[in-house]
């Protein structure tokens, strides 16, 4: 399978942050780069086939935007050159709006240079201290539509069977993908697009802006790589998906119970457990053939992992009421091991190689010491020393919760406003 992940190395945000910084825009999108496939690393993600840089092809995207003018779907205007909307009849049937619509309640600025509105950049023309490549229209750069497209097409060829991507991204970025693609080559550009839905805190979308957000790298430095995978897998991918540090405490505490049984299982099997009769695996057996096929069900149906992740506990829930009604394991034990690390495979949940690093188990052994100091204090009735412990920590930012399961930590979000 090939996997292309595109890198957009050039484009006005960089160009903004260069003016600002002094620092060149290749060096500020090669720190950012390297941060990010880290991040990928960290959450034992499979990196991608290629990672192309859009500077890398440039050539590529001053013949695209060459072929549209060609064909009659794009102009230049004084250095710029522009998409003309109006040459594509399905224009919006992705996003699902008319383009009638859209031009009723445009909030595209409106620019002499263009025939209408809604027509977007495909060339821009270069601006002092900008990055800059000859063309047929004068020195400039590409614009980011252009840039996937002829990415994707690098790569993968004339037809893509997957493109993902943010929800918020359908338009205007992949619909002009699709409008620029079908035009220039007349054939489809996407077999199937999968839309993941965004980050929200307390409901709100995560913005930077709105001081709503936390870091990655402060998120993986706590809970580590797996937790924070089952975290995400948890929640269907096109559903928005509230951040919480109780949701992430919840998934670290729904994986230890995949962990635990894994464990107990090896244990058993190195000491001997494993054997028995096939009569009294049966049941199991045929209880396991049928989370399998669930399984295989909840991934062919779009990605469902909410479901793939619920069969591997209930897999595991099903070994647990079997090892209560015999007296040893039996033969199911192995069974049962195998089959959850095989569906585990695509998840990455039973990975322990990214779990948290040693700074991060500490904070969880000392906040556990202080839970247990303030749970005897209350017995022996020291609520103000009780109190005056729980305050103190919500002041360094680490709120307890008293739950019908007994006291939990989260780290409060206003830490990370900036």
């Amino acid at each position: 399978m090939l996997h292309i992940q595109n890198v957009t190395d050039v484009d006005d945000k960089l160009i903004d942050r260069s003016l600002q910084t002094g620092e060149s825009v290749e060096e500020i999108a090669g720190r950012f780069t390297e941060a990010y496939f880290d991040l990928l690393r960290r959450l034992r993600a499979e990196p991608p086939t290629h990672s192309p840089r859009a500077t890398e092809h440039i050539e590529g995207m001053v013949a695209l935007v060459e072929r549209l003018i060609d064909v009659g779907a794009a102009y230049a205007s004084d250095g710029d050159v522009y998409f003309r909307v109006r040459s594509v009849p399905a224009y919006g049937a992705l996003s699902g709006r008319r383009l009638d619509d859209q031009e009723a309640g445009a909030r595209v600025e409106a620019s002499e240079k263009k025939e209408h509105a809604l027509d977007f950049t495909l060339w821009k023309a270069a601006k002092p201290g900008e990055p800059r490549w000859p063309s047929p229209w004068g020195e400039g750069r590409p614009g980011w539509h252009t840039e996937c497209v002829v990415l994707a097409r690098a790569y993968l060829g004339e037809e893509v069977d997957l493109h993902a991507g943010g929800n918020d991204l359908i338009f205007p970025h992949h619909e002009n993908e699709i409008a620029q693609a079908e035009a220039a080559y007349g054939r489809p550009f996407v077999r199937f697009w999968l839309h993941n839905g965004m980050l929200t805190v307390r409901g709100e979308e995560m913005h930077k802006s709105a001081g709503n957000f936390s870091y990655a790298v402060d998120v993986l430095d706590r809970f580590g790589g797996p937790v924070v995978r089952y975290f995400y897998l948890a929640r269907h991918y096109r559903k928005p998906l509230d951040y919480s540090e109780e949701g992430l405490n919840e998934a670290a505490a729904a994986r230890k119970r995949l962990l635990t049984f894994a464990a107990d299982a090896e244990a058993a099997l190195r000491a001997g457990g494993g054997g028995g009769g096939d009569d009294a695996a049966g049941g199991l057996r045929l209880e396991l053939e049928r989370l399998h096929e669930r399984y295989v069900e909840a991934l062919d149906d779009d990605f469902n992992t909410v479901e793939a992740v619920a069969v591997l506990q209930d897999l595991v829930s099903a070994a647990n009421r079997f090892r209560a009604r015999e007296a040893e394991w039996g033969a199911g034990i192995r069974e049962a091991l195998t089959l959850l690390r095989r569906l585990d495979g695509p998840l990455g949940l039973l990975d322990e190689e990214g779990d948290e690093a040693p700074s991060g188990a500490l904070e969880e052994g000392l906040l556990a010491l202080l839970i247990d100091l303030r749970l005897k204090l209350r017995e022996a009735a020291a609520y103000e020393l009780a109190d005056e412990l729980r305050d103190r920590l919500a002041a360094l930012g680490i709120v307890l919760k008293d739950t019908a399961d007994g006291t939990i930590w989260l780290r409060d979000v206003g830490e990370h406003e900036s």
